[in-house]
């Protein structure tokens, strides 16, 4: 009774800090605190139960509440978005997810370490202004990427899947997700950032925000495997229809768009007897990408000039935006899960753990899961029984 009601001094700014570090509002935390107004006013104090609660639902540890001003939290890889945001502060989601991929990549080279990989020659091979012509054909030689072969594929997430596959045999780990590790309370912000690249010259590691659009992850996997060619790591918001002066992004852009939708294919491919709408819509489907990416190329092929990109971008996002608010959910989880972690790092991890050279305890942090049940599951569904 008495920790119910100790009061502990806090300074309001701190509490407003955390707050708006965790990307939330008053309305928000009032259901379960409904003294928190008055606590960012200073005029009353938490009891030290309802200040662990708080530094529960705002995700900070509840030291950090009892500095005297905010720490400086930083990225710890390179920031390279580019688009404007209300805050540049990035969110716990954001660095949380950067923290656990890095701690996945250790692992993960470390295991390849011991299986004496040899390093993947392409990592870090080529430098920025290089061809960006070049650089796509190449890029799509090291993972049979096949532009006719897409054009067969059912849907964008079959094409997305293809994809994802290429690459990983390639050697670079792709994990796409929407969440923060498993927490599905935790949703990820495309609005925040699209992906980003943790350059390794043995465990490339690119992360996709699955909460965008199967179509513009597409752009933002091609986007990221350019920095893994470059050898830069960082976060990025990779957008098709950017045309950022960041000299760096700007060529990653390029090549992105290169590597998904060449820019001769597309002009011997386009047919001036449709409408733009009905134009761009068929390349689409042709290429399996957003149809921003081919309303860029169009651009750039001089077929549209820029007053109708911009109309017709500004149009397009809004069609892609009432796509998604219908969009579908569940799915299975165990397939989600591979997506989310890497199916090779999957398989890697469950390896390890069966042969006694990783803690299960370590095994279930990294993949995210609980329970022994789940594990058992999962070697199943990857065929390792």
């Amino acid at each position: 009774m008495a920790r119910e009601l100790l009061r502990v001094q806090v300074k309001p700014e701190m509490l407003r800090w955390a707050r708006e570090r965790a990307q939330l509002d008053l309305a928000a935390l009032r259901e379960t605190l409904p003294a928190v107004d008055r606590w960012e006013r200073g005029e009353r104090n938490p009891t030290m139960k309802q200040l662990e609660r708080f530094a529960v639902m705002v995700r900070v540890p509840l030291g950090y509440l009892f500095l005297d001003a905010p720490p400086v939290e930083e990225l710890p890889i390179p920031d390279l978005r580019t688009m404007p945001r209300p805050s540049r502060q990035p969110s716990p989601d954001l660095i949380e997810t950067i923290y656990l991929c890095q701690q996945r990549q250790e692992w993960y080279r470390g295991y390849l370490k011991g299986l004496r990989e040899e390093a993947l020659p392409f990592v870090a091979s080529v430098r920025v202004g290089d061809d960006v012509v070049r650089l796509a054909t190449q890029i799509r030689h090291q993972l049979h990427f096949d532009i006719a072969e897409r054009s067969r594929l059912p849907s964008w997430t079959e094409a997305l899947r293809r994809f994802i596959e290429q690459s990983e045999r390639a050697g670079v780990l792709v994990m796409a997700s929407g969440i923060v590790g498993s927490n599905t309370h935790r949703k990820l912000s495309p609005e925040e950032f699209r992906g980003f690249a943790l350059v390794d010259d043995l465990a490339p590691l690119v992360f996709v925000n699955a909460a965008d659009t199967k179509s513009a992850q597409m752009f933002t996997l091609a986007h990221e495997l350019a920095h893994i060619w470059l050898g830069e790591s960082g976060v990025s918001d990779a957008h098709a229809a950017r045309f950022t002066g960041e000299r760096v992004e700007r060529w990653c852009d390029q090549v992105a768009a290169e590597l998904l939708a060449p820019l001769d294919t597309v002009r011997a491919a386009y047919r001036p007897d449709l409408d733009l709408q009905e134009a761009t819509a068929a390349l689409a489907r042709q290429f399996k990408v957003s149809t921003l990416v081919i309303l860029r190329r169009l651009h750039e092929a001089g077929i549209v000039d820029a007053e109708q990109f911009q109309a017709s971008y500004a149009a397009e996002i809004e069609r892609l935006a009432e796509i998604e608010r219908r969009g579908t959910g569940g799915g299975d989880f165990y397939r989600t899960l591979r997506v989310r972690v890497s199916k090779p790092f999957a398989e890697a991890i469950v390896i390890s753990t069966l042969e006694g050279q990783t803690l299960f305890r370590d095994a279930y942090r990294m993949l995210g899961i609980r329970s022994p049940a789940t594990f058992q599951k999962l070697t199943r569904e990857l065929e390792m029984a």
